[in-house]
């Protein structure tokens, strides 16, 4: 059975000290709640203060983007190894603000993909059209060449680390929400193209959720629906 997955992106938001703070308020409110993961992706500047705050608690602590080296001369990025020593366990790959501010590819994503997954670390992977593909009726078309693109030589078994957000980019940071309906639709495509790849077995146990303005007012619908 899936599991559901909380997982907030901080994006570039909380200094160090107000990271501890946040999760020491935190992890009280979500203390003993063993039906969903919870995970926290804070930036790279504030994953050691998290890690240890969240010691003892069922939060997780996840990165907001790794670098598809082990090492070399790629000045201001992180790899893998680097993100496992100070205790990170997720990371998210291929956000859309990624893809649309920083010239991330399908095929930089999947690289980056490999590199988080032969290292140990789980993935959320982030896939989703932009608004112009939207209302030209290509969604389909989109997520699900996304999906075999990014998942491009990734294993079955590797699968196992791998959750897959549908984030439409029309709904990051915008305040729009994708219908239950259509979040769940386009979940559905995301799950067929699975199929293909894997099989029904990996397409039914994979956690695909939904992200992009969700909150507190329109989660529960969601999450019913994906």
């Amino acid at each position: 059975m899936r599991k559901t997955v909380i997982a907030g992106n901080w994006k570039m938001n909380m200094t160090p000290a107000q990271t501890k703070d946040f999760i020491t308020e935190l992890a009280p409110m979500v203390a003993g709640m063993d039906k969903c993961d919870i995970v926290l992706c804070v930036p790279y500047v504030d994953i050691a203060t998290a890690v240890e705050a969240a010691k003892g608690t069922n939060i997780k602590i996840g990165a907001e983007n790794v670098h598809f080296a082990e090492s070399g001369a790629y000045t201001g990025e992180i790899s893998a190894k680097m993100l496992l020593e100070i205790g990170t366990e997720y990371v998210i790959i291929g956000h859309s603000e990624r893809r649309q501010y920083f010239g991330e590819t399908d095929e930089t994503v999947n690289l980056r993909t490999k590199a988080a997954l032969a290292a140990g670390l789980k993935v959320i992977l982030c896939l989703g059209e932009v608004k112009d593909e939207r209302l030209n009726g290509i969604t389909n078309e989109v997520v699900r060449m996304q999906t075999k693109l990014d998942l491009l030589g990734i294993s079955a078994v590797e699968m196992k680390n791998v959750i897959i957000a549908y984030e439409p980019v029309w709904a990051i940071g915008t305040g729009l929400t994708a219908t239950p309906e259509q979040a769940d639709e386009t979940c559905g495509v995301i799950r067929a193209a699975l199929a293909e790849i894997y099989g029904d077995e990996v397409a039914e146990s994979t956690t695909i959720q939904y992200g992009g303005s969700m909150n507190d007012g329109n989660a529960k619908e969601l999450l019913a629906k994906v």
